[in-house]
């Protein structure tokens, strides 16, 4: 799994998959998958090894069924079956239709002895990502706020369009770490016109996520940040006739009936792997209402304010909790 970390946030569609070669308990070769279109975990792990006739007796560990069809690259199982590898130990199994057993298959039918589910529930939560997409039709929700330490997310009034810090540097930054793990990160028509922000990766190293833009009717100045272009942007509106570019599209739908779902339904057209929603309380609160929803990621800050927008009410299991200087961070998932 510490491999397959190193993938996270620049696989995608496809699954960060890490793969390990051992012979005598001792690995002689190990890998991550590339970028979209480069090789896959078991193409480097096998390329790594120095001496390829060892391969015959090794055991490959890879953390999901290796693939069986012919994507932007061969199949991975035909590969692990053309050199011979006595020994695969599979994380869990792929529920892709295109594969869903059939990697398993492939290597059973070539000699090779398959074992299943090991580590499976860890290998499952690291791909959890590819599972929702999967299983759920849906992205990977991440609700993310930080709220004041008398539970406000926002002052009731600012003088200008930036953000009112609650959460501290080291935060912050930990958020700029976030946003380039995940596929994109979605706002409401408020939060950008009274915040004006960048929704990019500027305190880490990685890829921007595109931004997905809640706009009703179309409310958001064409000099607002999140419309110049520069990342990929959808804005989900009702108004129609809007003209679509490269990195700026525009998607209908109904807000009058379960934003919610339609946004997961526009992001599955989109492939979307996941999102981390850091709208204000309304759109919050509309995916919480709704179910839709993996995990929330809750700042609370030591600052206090007299008053102000009330923190979304949530309901999961607490499975992490711990302080950033003065701030906590509490993870929670929807059970």
């Amino acid at each position: 799994m510490h491999i397959a970390k190193n993938g996270i946030g620049t696989t995608r569609p496809n699954p960060s998959v890490g793969a390990v070669v051992v012979l005598n308990d001792e690995i002689i070769g190990e890998g991550f998958t590339n970028s979209y279109g480069g090789n896959h975990a078991e193409v480097n792990a096998i390329n790594s090894v120095k001496d390829k006739t060892q391969l015959k007796e090794a055991t490959i560990y890879v953390t999901l069924e290796p693939c069986s069809h012919f994507g932007k690259t061969p199949p991975c199982a035909d590969l692990i079956a053309e050199h011979q590898i006595k020994n695969v130990v599979i994380g869990c199994i792929d529920s892709n239709s295109l594969v869903a057993g059939k990697g398993i298959e492939r290597l059973k039918k070539a000699g090779c002895n398959v074992t299943i589910g090991v580590l499976e529930e860890e290998c499952r939560k690291h791909h959890k990502r590819f599972f929702t997409v999967q299983d759920k039709k849906r992205p990977y929700v991440i609700l993310k706020w930080a709220e004041t330490s008398n539970g406000f997310i926002a002052p009731l009034t600012k003088e200008e369009a930036s953000p009112v810090w609650i959460s501290n540097t080291y935060s912050q930054q930990l958020v700029h770490k976030w946003r380039a793990e995940e596929h994109a990160i979605l706002v409401g028509t408020n939060t950008v016109i009274t915040d004006n922000p960048r929704l990019n990766v500027r305190s880490w190293t990685g890829n921007n996520p595109s931004r997905i833009v809640l706009d009703r009717v179309l409310r958001i100045p064409k000099e607002a940040y999140v419309l110049d272009k520069v990342v990929k942007t959808i804005v989900l509106t009702e108004l129609e006739n809007n003209t679509s570019s490269e990195n700026l599209i525009f998607e209908i739908i109904d807000f009058s009936s379960n934003v919610a779902k339609q946004v997961c339904n526009a992001l599955q057209k989109h492939q979307i792997q996941s999102v981390i929603i850091e709208g204000g309380l309304q759109t919050l609160q509309s995916f919480i209402h709704a179910g839709l929803w993996d995990e929330a990621r809750v700042f609370i800050g030591g600052n206090e304010f007299k008053d102000g927008v009330e923190a979304p009410v949530i309901f999961g299991k607490t499975i992490k909790e711990f302080k950033i200087k003065k701030d906590i961070l509490k993870i929670m998932m929807n059970d």
